[in-house]
């Protein structure tokens, strides 16, 4: 693959998963008031991000791929949807901050998993064992 559309996946899956994270932040600000009960707000907020990263990353699968959109956007909606909610049931925050927020978190999540799954990548695969023998053991029988 050529770098210059590595790059060009790459930017794309950063702007699914600020999308992902956009979309969650606004949905959980639409249902959750200020002062509601935390614990509530959080679990309401996962609820709605996952919604929402299902909706997105099906959208989006056929352009970025399914691991490359569904993956960050688990993270992005479950997580972001509860950090988004429990900041919005505690403090009044400006909805361009909100948004710039998500779109941050949304596009380091996103790198965050890219990295990851690049050092998975790298690690060397398990030597094969014999039928019948422990893994990683002496040899012996079981």
């Amino acid at each position: 693959m050529k770098p210059a559309t590595r790059w060009l996946l790459r930017a794309g899956d950063c702007a699914g998963g600020a999308l992902t994270a956009v979309l969650t932040a606004l949905a959980v600000r639409a249902v959750i008031p200020l002062h509601f009960d935390m614990v509530a707000a959080m679990m309401a907020g996962m609820a709605l991000g996952t919604v929402v990263h299902l909706a997105v990353g099906f959208l989006l699968a056929p352009l970025l791929g399914m691991f490359e959109s569904m993956i960050p956007g688990m993270f992005v909606g479950m997580y972001g949807g509860m950090l988004f909610a429990m900041r919005d049931s505690m403090q009044e925050v400006p909805l361009a901050t909100a948004v710039a927020v998500a779109a941050v978190f949304g596009i380091a999540v996103t790198l965050g998993v890219e990295f990851w799954n690049t050092q998975l990548q790298k690690r060397p695969a398990p030597p094969d064992t014999a039928p019948g023998t422990v893994p990683g053991g002496s040899g012996e029988k079981r």
